[in-house]
């Protein structure tokens, strides 16, 4: 027969709230080898405690809705509906030998504890696991790459404690419109990559490779003002839908894992975010600023693919010649009333266009014709951007990136620049 358990204890008192699911429940859910078997249906109410000590496969006909904690000791596999109704439900990865998670439908948890030191990689993600709460990497790196799974966070979820020691090696993906830093690993590894507040929900997806990309994308192929490409990691970063939207993104830079050439002296600023541009055959110069403390380079793209960090050279000027005064008090004495960008030959740099940041990545301000017709930058948020037009800022540190197009005796090319902008005086 199948079983079916409606928590048959008080979930208020603190002494009957443990539940214990061990392979002697019921001839009818476990299998010969001792596995535990669900066919009927399961709900776990909160403030109760499930302990499943065995293999647990949730079967194609069976439900299992979990608002307590369940704690899995073994494999999980599911055919059926694994889900939950409430926010607090938890499910707690704890076993003591490597953990399978796999079964032909996907999973959703609201939050999820991953804590397993039988080795450094003893989950194997077969299948496809959402996440709509918090995810807890204390001890276990989740390897997605090597079995086929997915990992999918979304529009609410985030995780904590991730580190060399508990990550996923393998593609993470995103969905919502909020900031986030991507948990990806590889070679055990933690090196995110991260992605701004955006305009509207959209999906992204993201992976690490610990790997030389010359092969795939070779390095001689770049930009002039590239001096050499980082020759020991990558990240792809991609959305799910085709867009073309601004996204702030950061990579990480780590002594053990970057190139030593690449990274050296980074107070000079000289790293940049590079990325292979398919259409181009060559690696792309996309800027960067650089943050000592996170030891981050960010920048805004709206072309995706192949990213890794690069240095720039250091006798490579603006090919026009423009200043940037990247002070704004817009308090009307005259000075430094707005973003000021000077232009020796207005013939030289074409189709300027400014996007500024704040320090979360959102975008506050953006002019596709920067400098005419009164269009500039003076302490208000303006244009196609992710709060209110027309409202006062902050005062604080803002991130700017500047394009323009150039011509030059092969044609048309495009400069991108980036840096920091001081907003005081409102």
């Amino acid at each position: 027969m199948n079983w079916k358990f409606y928590s048959l204890l008080n979930p208020n008192n603190q002494y009957m709230r443990y539940l214990y699911l061990l392979i002697l429940l019921s001839s009818s859910a476990m299998a010969q080898n001792g596995d535990m078997h669900n066919k009927g249906e399961v709900y776990v109410f909160p403030n109760t405690l499930v302990s499943v000590m065995s293999d647990f496969f949730n079967e194609p006909t069976a439900t299992f809705v979990n608002d307590g904690e369940v704690y899995l000791h073994g494999d999980l596999k599911n055919d059926g509906v694994l889900d939950y109704i409430d926010a607090s439900g938890l499910v707690i990865f704890t076993g003591i030998k490597k953990q399978k998670i796999l079964g032909a439908e996907p999973l959703y948890f609201s939050n999820i504890l991953f804590q397993n030191t039988s080795e450094a990689t003893p989950f194997q993600l077969y299948n496809e696991i959402n996440a709509d709460g918090l995810v807890s990497f204390n001890n276990g790196i989740v390897d997605s790459d090597n079995f086929g799974g997915a990992f999918i966070f979304r529009a609410n979820a985030n995780h904590v404690n991730t580190s060399d020691f508990s990550h996923v090696d393998g593609g993470v993906e995103k969905t919502g419109d909020k900031d986030f830093n991507f948990p990806i690993g590889d070679g055990g590894y933690y090196r995110f990559a991260g992605l701004s507040a955006l305009e509207t929900p959209k999906n992204y997806k993201a992976k690490y490779f610990l790997e030389n990309s010359n092969f795939l994308f070779p390095h001689h192929l770049r930009s002039d003002i590239v001096a050499q490409i980082n020759n020991k990691e990558y990240w792809t970063l991609e959305p799910i839908a085709s867009t073309e939207e601004n996204i702030m993104i950061s990579l990480s830079w780590r002594e053990e894992t970057s190139q030593e050439e690449v990274i050296a002296a980074p107070q000079e600023e000289r790293i940049h975010i590079v990325r292979w541009d398919e259409e181009a055959n060559k690696w792309i110069d996309e800027g960067g600023v650089v943050d000592l403390n996170d030891k981050t380079v960010s920048t805004s793209v709206n072309k995706f693919g192949v990213f890794t960090l690069a240095r720039i050279k250091s006798n490579i000027n603006s090919p026009c010649e423009i200043l940037v005064y990247n002070a704004v008090t817009p308090n009307n004495d005259g000075i430094n009333d707005y973003f000021r960008i000077e232009r020796t030959d207005n013939t030289c740099a074409q189709n300027l266009k400014v996007q500024i940041f704040n320090r979360w990545g959102i975008k506050v301000y953006e002019s596709n014709n920067y400098g005419y017709g009164g269009n500039v930058f003076r302490g208000y948020s303006e244009g196609r951007v992710t709060i209110n037009d027309d409202k006062q800022l902050p005062s604080g540190t803002y991130f700017y990136v500047i394009n323009y197009d150039y011509n030059t005796n092969e044609g048309v090319n495009h400069h991108k620049q980036a840096g920091y902008l001081y907003l005081s005086g409102n």
